[in-house]
């Protein structure tokens, strides 16, 4: 466990205490300590589903121009996912609000990647914020699974749709019901 996680709670206890503090023996004081402690109650995607991303908040979307008749004009020709890769500038502002979303403790946005819950070298839709998600750096889920870890399994289910080993819809099926299992369950692990 990282050690801002470790020490966000008791960060978040010393801010209410101090704050219930400060506002004590005033009645309209109240609510604003009240609306502190209920800053982590905004969070409307669940970390239970990690290394998954939350299906509620990131089911994920493909791109329609991407079809299992295209992938030889598409996602097989080299330098396609770099030419529609969306700009770090608005990314990076989606990720800061999905980490908020999915109430990391450690919202320091270089612990995680903005990711393609179905990848763009399968298909999946650059830009549609239900395909993108903060996915942790760190080890997540009882396998200890991270982001470098989905990498290699996309790569290898890339390498399959583009030698027509495997077809473009199973993999993304395979990718969104559960990448750690994605390779085995095609038949590729």
């Amino acid at each position: 466990m990282l050690r801002s996680q470790r020490l966000a709670p008791t960060v978040a206890a010393i801010v209410l205490t101090v704050g219930a503090f400060a506002t004590a023996g005033s009645a309209h004081a109240a609510a604003p300590t009240q609306q502190r402690a209920a800053a982590p109650l905004d969070q409307t995607c669940s970390q239970a589903y990690l290394p998954l991303p939350d299906p509620a908040c990131t089911p994920g979307a493909t791109n329609p121009d991407v079809t299992q008749a295209t992938i030889d004009d598409t996602i097989c020709v080299p330098g396609y996912s770099s030419s529609i890769r969306p700009p770090s500038s608005y990314t990076t502002k989606l990720k800061i609000q999905q980490i908020a979303a999915y109430g990391y403790s450690d919202t320091d946005p270089s612990d995680y990647e903005e990711d393609h819950f179905i990848p763009l070298s399968l298909g999946g839709h650059p830009t549609d914020p239900n395909n993108l998600w903060p996915q942790p750096h760190y080890a997540t889920g009882t396998g200890g699974w991270t982001a470098a870890d989905k990498d290699t399994v996309e790569y290898k289910l890339y390498k399959a749709v583009c030698n027509h080993q495997v077809n473009l819809v199973p993999a993304q099926q395979a990718i969104v019901t559960d990448w750690t299992t994605a390779l085995s369950v095609l038949g590729l692990g």
